[in-house]
């Protein structure tokens, strides 16, 4: 491949991943894969200048404005930063400065991993502020960035105009929590906290990036030679007085040497914060000298971000533990002996699931190789295979939950092996929410906070348990008691009376949805009849499966199913449901319904067709035996007269039905 080639390829793939990382807010590689994509790409150009394109992604911000937001021309360009990523590369920056300014004093402040924006104030009013964008042009999220709590509203003794430069970030915390919260409903996990940030602060609703607890940093006042002011750290300490949050140490130093050793410090110690930082930034302090020293199309020739690279370190895999998370998945977890790591002591780190293992071969003896995936979660790279012990064996998934001892569900078409127990202790809280909800026992007061306190106070271990709450226990557990209390025990019992469906649904038996509740209650009539059933008899039932009826057989099985049911029935919980009378009349019939109808809804004469066995379908095809076509059939009745298939009236049809149970109780057979 010539450099025309490598330089056109590579330009390909930076802007693909600008894109992903800037305005999808979903990077597919790490910073430094990226950084090093950057590097080769400006070390191909600066061999050959003849190639060079003012359009080339080392020339241009990443990101551009979306058409979501209003975009925003920005009075002050937002700069991007030079990247370095040794000690002799920043050697080479200090040299550049010098020999154009001489000596410089310089700031050494955290690089935050965030989402960079520009915050406009007239009259010490916020009256704007929008994201990076292109560096020239950015997203008008004012709405957005008002619910942000750190940055302020309104300013006092501000000057007429200012525009103050942040990076909008969300705290590990909050990180961690938002997470907790989104296993516990079974929606897909935010990758990290930068990608968490950005998307929350571009959402359309601005009540949702509310919800999202975002923080803020400021670092820039980008219009101050309009104030009094000489240097940065003056800058930072006027935007402090004025009540804005800045980094929390900016120190200043003219010896290279204390520069470095504040970089080593900030990374040794960066494993502690609760903020992400993938690298250290050094500025020059002096505005005068900044403007001396003017800017690239791309950069400020003052300053330059210290990138710290990804640190992978060798030790023993000592065990391989399990875990089991809220919605009952298993996940691997690899006890190591402890080795520091991005500033903090490493003992265990994620295997993430059962294909992670078979794939690495990763087996409890090995020396693996172990980094911080985007510096925060411990993650095994690889295997030295040339130090595996000769006794190392393969490992082997459990086959029943660590926790309760259920037996585990393992998919072959899944990653995922999940615990089986209705009652395990782990999916306690994710169990009763389910118990509880609207489609199945619909207890009101049960939301995720108060079953919390319930669980935290000892007082429900088990959906059972709900039936022995009591006023006197709900008491102390510091709600308005007169309301909520009085209500939840009121709605409990209350709940005792729900169709049996409905408690097949909450028991969240694998594959036993609301439909298939109302199946199984329909045909059986009561819980013990379906408790002794066999798995032939409930796949006889028309559309309950094999596996349904493996799923229900291997659930009922369980002691603590055995506990929770018995448990129910002697709180007096229903256990019987409308025993839905099923005919044969249409036995091995495809009817299709078309048209407006108006002796039925679609939907009862769908229903209704069930209910006499038949298959109630869409579309028409060779296998339907009638069509009944109300008024405006259009294309189905034309399909149905290019097949042959006989078409009825609507009165026809319930003449067809009438006549038929009225021969069946004759005791006589009546063709449909």
């Amino acid at each position: 491949m010539d450099a025309l080639e490598q330089i056109t390829a590579l330009r390909e793939k930076l802007r693909y991943h600008n894109e992903k990382y800037y305005n999808d807010d979903a990077p597919e590689i790490s910073d430094y894969e990226y950084d090093m994509m950057q590097r080769e790409l400006r070390a191909l150009e600066a061999a050959h200048p003849e190639l060079a394109d003012p359009a080339s992604p080392t020339q241009r911000v990443g990101g551009k404005a979306s058409g979501r937001f209003d975009k925003v021309q920005h009075v002050y360009p937002l700069e991007s930063l030079q990247d370095v990523f040794s000690f002799d590369e920043l050697d080479e920056f200090y040299n550049r400065v010098e020999g154009a300014v001489g000596q410089a004093e310089y700031v050494v402040e955290y690089k935050i991993d965030g989402l960079s924006v520009a915050l406009e104030y007239v009259d010490g009013i916020f009256v704007r502020g929008a994201t990076r964008g292109d560096g020239q042009v950015g997203e008008d999220v004012t709405a957005n960035l008002k619910t942000i709590k750190d940055i302020p509203q309104r300013l006092e003794n501000a000057p007429p105009h200012l525009i103050v430069r942040g990076e909008v970030y969300m705290k590990r915390s909050v990180f961690d929590a938002l997470n907790a919260e989104l296993e516990l409903h079974e929606k897909p996990l935010l990758a990290n906290p930068r990608n968490a940030a950005a998307g929350s602060l571009r959402q359309k609703d601005s009540r949702i990036t509310k919800e999202r607890k975002l923080s803020i940093f400021c670092f820039n006042i980008q219009n101050a030679d309009e104030l009094p002011l000489a240097s940065h750290t003056e800058s930072l300490d006027y935007l402090k007085k004025l009540g804005f949050p800045v980094s929390p140490c900016y120190p200043a130093y003219t010896d290279p040497a204390d520069v470095r050793r504040q970089i080593d410090e900030m990374g040794e110690t960066r494993g502690e914060l609760d903020f992400d930082i993938d690298g250290a930034v050094v500025k020059v302090n002096a505005f005068a000298q900044r403007q001396a020293l003017g800017s690239t199309a791309k950069f400020p020739r003052w300053a330059a971000a210290y990138k710290y690279p990804p640190e992978i370190k060798q030790t023993l895999l000592e065990d391989i533990v399990i875990s089991v998370g809220r919605t009952g998945v298993l996940t691997p977890n690899a006890v190591l002996r402890p080795v520091r790591l991005a500033g903090t002591t490493v003992s265990r780190a994620t295997l993430h699931n059962r294909d992670f293992i078979r794939q690495m071969d990763v087996r409890v003896g090995d020396t693996v190789s172990v980094r911080k995936a985007g510096e925060i979660i411990p993650e095994i790279i690889g295997v030295v295979m040339d130090k595996r012990p000769a006794d190392a064996l393969p490992y082997v998934f459990p086959r029943v939950c660590p926790v309760c001892g259920a037996p585990v569900y393992d998919d072959a078409d899944e990653a995922a092996v999940r615990c089986t127990g209705a009652a395990c202790p782990a999916q306690l809280l994710r169990n009763l929410m389910h118990f509880a909800s609207r489609d199945a026992m619909d207890i009101d007061g049960c939301g995720e906070s108060n079953l919390l306190k319930l669980i935290d106070a000892g007082l429900v271990k088990s959906a059972a348990d709900l039936y022995d709450l009591t006023l006197d226990q709900l008491l102390p557990l510091g709600k308005k008691v007169n309301v909520w209390a009085n209500n939840l025990i009121n709605s409990i019992a209350a709940s005792k009376t729900r169709d049996l469906s409905r408690l097949l649904f909450a028991f969240g038996i694998r594959h036993v949805g609301q439909k298939a509740g109302k199946i199984l209650a329909g045909h059986f009539g009561s819980l013990d009849a379906i408790l002794a059933a066999t798995v032939e008899e409930m796949t006889e039932i028309r559309d309950i499966g094999q596996t349904t009826a493996e799923s229900i057989a291997a659930w009922r099985a369980l002691a603590q199913s055995k506990e929770l049911i018995e448990k129910l029935r002697a709180h007096g919980v229903n256990f019987t449901g409308e025993q839905t009378v099923r005919g044969d009349l249409l036995a091995g019939k495809t009817i299709v319904a078309t048209g407006s109808l108006t002796l039925y809804t679609r939907k009862e004469i769908n229903e209704l067709i069930e209910s006499l066995g038949g298959k109630a379908a869409g579309s028409v095809s060779k296998k339907t035996s009638y069509v009944v076509a109300g008024e405006n059939a259009g294309s189905k009745l034309q399909k149905a007269a290019e097949l042959g298939v006989p078409v009825l009236t609507e009165a026809e049809f319930k003449q067809m039905i009438a006549d038929g149970q009225a021969g069946e109780a004759a005791g006589r057979s009546v063709p449909v």
